[in-house]
């Protein structure tokens, strides 16, 4: 306060000041110049002022925003696309995996891509047929009910998975298969799509025209979203980016106000069918932090396609199998800039 308020401070001190002025220097001040006027035999003494004001200047202490909403600063969410085609969560792949930085401080949320290929250390289920290593998709797998490798599940086991190899904070953590992503988008009443380049997903022969997305803009239900989404002609890499618009997309249409007052009610239709770990009081905190976050305020981001390499591998479960390499030591320093909320254009090869 007394940083900010320098000035009113100084006019406190100063009538503080002339009140004891007023009411005591008639008798102090003759005291005084007897003391030193007398004392010194010096008639020209000067008497010493009434009183003293002092300036006090404080240096504010900084302090942070507070979180928005009552939540933390900064919550991560590892969010899964489970392959699974059952409206169930006992077996599946992680056909999609994000992490979601969710900034309650400065209200915003950084989506960063993992390739499902990257051959990985999966930890602690080494007593299951010696296995240490696999795709980072099969680490959620292990823990799925098909194969219990893992006793907190699939999302738990991926979660420390991420965290073992790349250093992702992760704190909570959704998937959702493929027939609750279709639900979903279809209760918001589909998606509006801009496609920079043409996604074909037709064989030779092939006639499907669910298969064919034109570039450009497109409006899309559910089930063509889906397809979309699972659609990789040129590859996963490829496929990740077109997974990122769809999130963009996915992220414009909840932000909109029409759907942000159906919300609630949205979360109570499908909290049945997502497989997370989020509480009732963190989902309350995402809904309130909904509305202050802008559709600028969403930034996907993924790792530089040069830093990785396809590879052939002999997996346990998998066998002879095409896996995509890479240093994860670079990986791990995108990640802790990625934790901080940044994301360099680059990082120096060691």
């Amino acid at each position: 306060m007394l940083g900010k308020n320098r000035k009113s401070w100084t006019y406190f001190a100063g009538g503080i000041g002339l009140l004891f002025l007023c009411c005591f220097l008639p008798g102090m001040g003759y005291v005084g110049y007897q003391v030193l006027g007398a004392s010194n035999q010096n008639p020209t003494a000067t008497l010493p002022p009434p009183f003293i004001v002092i300036e006090i200047t404080a240096t504010p202490a900084e302090t942070k925003p507070a979180p928005q909403c009552g939540g933390p600063e900064v919550m991560y969410i590892l969010l899964v696309g489970s392959d699974t085609r059952r409206d169930s969560y006992v077996t599946g792949l992680a056909d999609a995996i994000r992490v979601l930085r969710v900034d309650f401080v400065n209200p915003s949320v950084m989506i960063l891509a993992f390739q499902r290929d990257l051959y990985v250390e999966i930890p602690e289920i080494a007593d299951h047929h010696g296995i240490t290593h696999g795709k980072l998709n099969q680490a959620y797998l292990y823990g799925t009910d098909t194969f219990k490798y893992y006793d907190e599940g699939g999302l738990a086991l991926l979660s420390l998975t991420l965290n073992h190899n790349f250093g992702v904070n992760v704190n909570h953590s959704a998937a959702v298969n493929l027939q609750t992503f279709v639900d979903v988008v279809d209760a918001l009443g589909g998606l509006d799509i801009n496609l920079p380049e043409p996604v074909d997903g037709r064989v030779n022969g092939s006639n499907n025209p669910d298969l064919y997305f034109p570039a450009g803009e497109q409006h899309l239900n559910g089930y063509r979203t889906m397809i979309l989404a699972r659609l990789r002609p040129q590859g996963d890499l490829t496929r990740n980016h077109t997974q990122d618009i769809i999130l963009k997309a996915l992220a414009v249409k909840l932000l909109d106000p029409a759907t942000l007052l159906q919300l609630p009610s949205l979360f109570d239709t499908f909290k049945s069918s997502v497989q997370t770990n989020l509480t009732q009081t963190e989902v309350a905190q995402l809904l309130c932090l909904a509305p202050l976050i802008t559709s600028e305020n969403i930034r996907t981001v993924s790792f530089p396609e040069e830093l990785f390499k396809l590879k052939r591998v002999n997996d346990p479960i998998l066998g002879n199998t095409s896996i995509l390499d890479a240093d994860f030591e670079i990986l791990r320093a995108y990640v802790q800039e990625f934790n901080n909320g940044n994301w360099p254009e680059s990082i120096p090869q060691p």
